[in-house]
């Protein structure tokens, strides 16, 4: 059995990330993969509490190393126990998130030094990387607008705009470097044209495969 295919979906707040990946679930759905789908931080018991920890906790001061580490326990335990079994049993694993975020929030956002998440990468994930990832954009300021109507903010989107600023510009650095990887959705346009993008590049990445 051939390995699976590893999609991850990424991108500011406010980028509609949750709403596109039901639309690229049930796409390959109707190619006929079977689909995981996941999110980080979270997809396991305990890095769901994790997620808890980093979203939920109001009066909690986390230093950005902590922020990080806490990051990659939870992705260690979800990579060992369902991306890693999901790939080899041949299924498609969807994931509303993945390192490229720790990159941009932790390293961008918060200005820690990129060499430090490689390290901690490479550790943890070994060869494993995201055969395709779509990186939602949009302005800053039109995202935590649109944000701001899902209800009470989490402790990221109570951030100001220059740390939103610096994640969106760690993502467009990240995805210059690896084009062929890390697909830009223009995430301003209407939900139909993002649709189209999104259908675009599933057709020329998973249909190629």
């Amino acid at each position: 059995m051939s390995r699976g295919l590893f999609i991850t979906l990424e991108g500011g707040e406010g980028a509609g990330k949750s709403t596109n990946l039901v639309f690229v679930r049930q796409w390959l759905q109707r190619e006929g993969h079977e689909v995981v789908v996941t999110r980080e931080p979270g997809g396991t018991e305990l890095g769901e509490r994790v997620r808890d920890i980093l979203l939920h906790s109001k009066q909690l001061h986390i230093a950005p190393e902590s922020e990080m580490l806490l990051m990659f326990a939870a992705r260690s335990e979800h990579i060992a126990k369902v991306i890693r079994p999901a790939l080899a049993a041949g299924k498609v694993v969807l994931c509303d998130r993945f390192t490229d975020a720790t990159y941009a929030y932790q390293g961008g956002g918060r200005g820690l030094p990129s060499e430090r998440i490689v390290a901690i990468e490479n550790w943890v994930q070994g060869d494993l990387r995201p055969d395709l990832t779509l990186l939602f954009d949009i302005p800053v300021e039109a995202g935590r607008e649109r944000a701001g109507q899902r209800g009470e903010p989490d402790r990221f989107e109570r951030e100001d705009n220059e740390f939103f600023l610096r994640v969106r510009q760690a993502y467009l650095n990240r995805a210059a470097r690896e084009p062929a990887r890390m697909r830009v959705i223009d995430a301003s346009r209407s939900l139909e044209q993002v649709e189209r993008q999104v259908t675009a590049v599933l057709e020329e990445v998973v249909r190629g495969r």
